[in-house]
């Protein structure tokens, strides 16, 4: 060949060259970050130290059991450390004799299916989509098949708790006795829906959630091999934002790269999930803690219009009083790595300064909140109204500050003649103590009386020799209707046992006189005349009970020690008074019963 022959053939295959490189470049798809950098060996893992320690040891001493269930939350690697296992088993190495190994070689046709998703004798399912037990027979039924062409047959259930109580059952004896060629691996996001009987036929592993420092490095060198500049901060929000999943973290990141164009920055990160800036969180925290309601909805307001979702912003603030209220018990956990050092300064200083009190209570107004926020209508409206009630308890004293105040105030001045007596002095109602409760004499058929008929007349009707005893029967006869309308509208004009006079007040039902006589001959087996008559003035039941509560509140709020307690709450109100005798009854009431000493019979006498 000459020489212009060879330089137009090397031309020519510079130009066969590019074009097949540019095709190639065309034609490769884009691949996602959280797939283009799936672990491929048990080495890529990041955040699993213990599963790996304890998968090498079984690997290097044969001791390979015949089902694995791998659980753990979201995105933490639990189908890809079933592949990896897969691979580990199956492995020949490059020289195609190797044996089972916790460094798949990743050449061999084995490794290079079984990442594919290709390998005849690796089948996946996933059991959200085949729940039923028709799906495990198939499995059962091909077991008892050697593998094609790898050393073991694997089978990979995915989501495995989403099969039915059938298919567990099924699977049961197969998964305790399985023939020597297969294998099980299972992977599940809700481990106590698995059955027992099944998890004691399986190696379980628990994969944890991925610490902060680990996921801030695995991000960044992801992100230098794709040849992004992020920032440091930006890359602590997308860890933070993960919650412990490499998966999320990485579909962040790859949106991130994608948002920031090459260079991403925190305040795009903040932008592209919608979260509000840590800073100006730590300063609305301060002007509710100020109580400046102002401010707080104008900080709040502002936040909004720059387009942070008002439950991210509460979220971050119940976030924030987490973390304030554990570096205050733990000051080592202000070295969060995915916190900024502003931020660790701040949070610090406000532990100092803040009790327990006010944070735990911050904490329990803020989880009522998010529930408020996420159930409103309008999401921003509930989240000013929550900013109001938490600025408004800012400012609240606490016992200890108020029991202070009320110690070191003066006493306000005596009371004048009209005035009423000390608290200590205070008795009970005005109106005289119940009578002992008294039962209806006993009836006969027809509602006639029988035993009472044949006792004199008014030695009956002695049991009753006030008006009050006969409130007392229609109390002990649990007449309830009867009872009301006695205490709210009988005026009592005289009363003999057996005889009521009474003036009805203006709500008494018109045949209420009937009604009581009806009523108290037939629990007393007597006769009762009662009767109305005009121009009666006393006071009800019900009148002379509110009146002696009405005095007792007068006399409380002349005390100087509730003075001085309305003096720092303005809109409070007496609610309740219990006089000391209405708490001895109480007390009494409430007392369990002496229990005599129970008979022996193996005491000596």
């Amino acid at each position: 060949m000459d020489a212009g022959h060879a330089a137009l053939y090397a031309a020519a295959s510079r130009h066969e060259s590019g074009r097949a490189e540019m095709t190639d470049t065309a034609t490769a798809p884009y691949q996602v970050l959280a797939r283009k950098y799936r672990p491929e060996t048990f080495a890529d893992l990041v955040g699993q130290d213990a599963m790996v320690r304890t998968l090498k040891n079984a690997f290097e001493a044969d001791r390979i059991a015949q089902a694995f269930i791998m659980t753990g939350i979201r995105g933490t690697g639990k189908t890809t450390t079933a592949r990896i296992i897969a691979k580990g088993m199956n492995c020949v190495g490059s020289d195609g004799e190797g044996g089972p190994t916790t460094d798949p070689c990743g050449q061999c046709e084995h490794c290079v299916a079984i990442m594919e998703g290709r390998h005849v004798d690796v089948m996946e399912m996933d059991a959200a989509s085949r729940t039923g037990v028709n799906d495990i027979r198939e499995i059962i039924d091909s077991v008892r098949y050697r593998a094609a062409s790898a050393r073991y047959k694997i089978y990979i259930i995915d989501e495995v708790h989403m099969l039915s109580t059938s298919a567990f059952n099924a699977l049961l004896k197969t998964l305790e006795e399985p023939p020597e060629h297969v294998k099980f691996i299972f992977a599940t996001t809700e481990i106590r829906k698995v059955p027992v009987t099944v998890l004691s036929r399986c190696q379980r592993f628990d994969l944890r959630r991925i610490e902060p420092e680990d996921m801030i490095g695995l991000m960044r060198k992801i992100a230098g091999a794709e040849g992004a500049e992020i920032a440091d901060d930006a890359l602590a929000l997308i860890t933070r934002a993960a919650e412990g999943s490499a998966r999320d973290a990485t579909s962040l990141l790859d949106q991130a790269i994608s948002h920031g164009a090459g260079e991403t920055s925190a305040d795009q990160v903040r932008a592209m999930l919608g979260l509000a800036d840590r800073g100006r969180v730590l300063d609305l925290m301060d002007m509710i803690l100020r109580g400046d309601a102002a401010a707080a909805l104008t900080e709040l307001g502002g936040q909004y219009a720059e387009g942070a979702d008002p439950l991210a912003v509460l979220r971050d603030l119940a976030e924030i009083t987490h973390w304030v209220s554990v570096v205050k018990i733990t000051p080592d956990a202000a070295e969060d790595p995915t916190v900024s050092p502003d931020e660790r300064s701040r949070g610090v200083q406000m532990a100092e300064a803040l009790p327990m009190r006010v944070l735990t209570r911050m904490w329990q107004m803020l989880l009522k909140a998010l529930e408020e926020v996420a159930a409103a209508p309008n999401a921003m409206m509930a989240a000013e109204m929550a900013v109001i009630r938490l600025t408004h308890v800012s400012d609240l004293p606490s016992p200890e500050e108020l029991i202070k105040r009320l110690q070191d105030a003066p006493p306000p001045p005596a009371p004048g003649p009209g005035g009423g007596m000390p608290l200590q002095r205070m008795g009970g109602p005005v109106a005289s103590a119940p009578a002992p409760a008294y039962t209806a004499a006993p009836r006969g058929n027809g509602g006639a009386p029988s035993a009472a008929l044949a006792q004199d007349v008014q030695a009956a009707l002695a049991r009753y020799p006030s008006f009050e005893h006969v409130v007392e029967l229609i109390r002990a006869n649990r007449d309830v209707k009867l009872l009301v309308e006695v205490e709210t509208g009988v005026r009592l004009v005289s009363y003999q046992p057996g005889r009521i006079e009474f003036t009805p007040a203006e709500q008494a039902p018109t045949d209420l006189a009937q009604r009581l006589g009806s009523r108290l001959q037939g629990w007393t087996g007597n006769r009762w005349v009662v009767s109305v008559v005009p121009d009666g003035d006393a006071p009800t039941i019900a009148e002379l009970r509110d009146a002696a509560e009405t005095a007792l509140k007068a006399e409380a709020e002349e005390h100087p020690l509730v003075q001085a307690v309305m003096a720092e709450f303005p809109k409070a109100r007496i609610v309740r008074i219990e006089t000391p005798e209405q708490r001895a009854a109480k007390v009494e009431t409430e007392a369990l019963p002496e229990v005599e000493d129970e008979w022996d019979p193996f005491e000596e006498d």
